[in-house]
């Protein structure tokens, strides 16, 4: 029996982490949010700015609370004025890096938000570990409030 080098290891934790963030990019296109509960492990390092004004931005640790907010983003935006566009995707071994560009439109205030991204993603034995988003988040608080 071959032994493999751990190169050839570290190439296939690098496929692996690959393959999860595009399935929970197309989950999370798609908005199947029993596959996004899939994704995520049971326990989840989630960070993401938190904001009383935000109502989808708030502390969560497992991964149905992970995939829910993605619903909740749903419930409280205009879903024909969501964009975003990834011009980044870097794997390397566990971690993953995607960095882009997002906007929309909050459906209680008529109001849009726009700005860059970068998202911090982790795999480990094919499941997503850690989510940590980092966005405009003054944008998005300032659209969900009222004039």
């Amino acid at each position: 029996m071959p032994i493999k080098s751990a190169d050839t290891r570290a190439g296939s934790v690098t496929d692996t982490t690959r393959h999860v963030v595009q399935d929970f990019l197309a989950a999370r296109m798609a908005g199947d949010v029993e596959r996004l509960v899939a994704l995520f492990a049971d326990d989840v390092d989630w960070l993401l700015a938190e904001n009383p004004a935000v109502p989808w931005i708030r502390p969560r640790s497992t991964g149905a609370e992970c995939a829910a907010q993605f619903t909740e983003l749903a419930e409280h935006t205009v879903a024909e004025d969501a964009r975003a566009s990834v011009d980044t995707f870097l794997v390397d071994g566990t971690d993953a890096v995607l960095m882009g560009y997002l906007s929309g439109t909050v459906r209680a205030t008529g109001k849009s938000f726009e700005g860059p991204f970068a998202l911090r993603l982790t795999v480990e034995e094919g499941r997503i570990t850690r989510h940590h988003l980092y966005e405009n988040s003054v944008s998005i608080a300032e659209a969900c409030t009222p004039s």
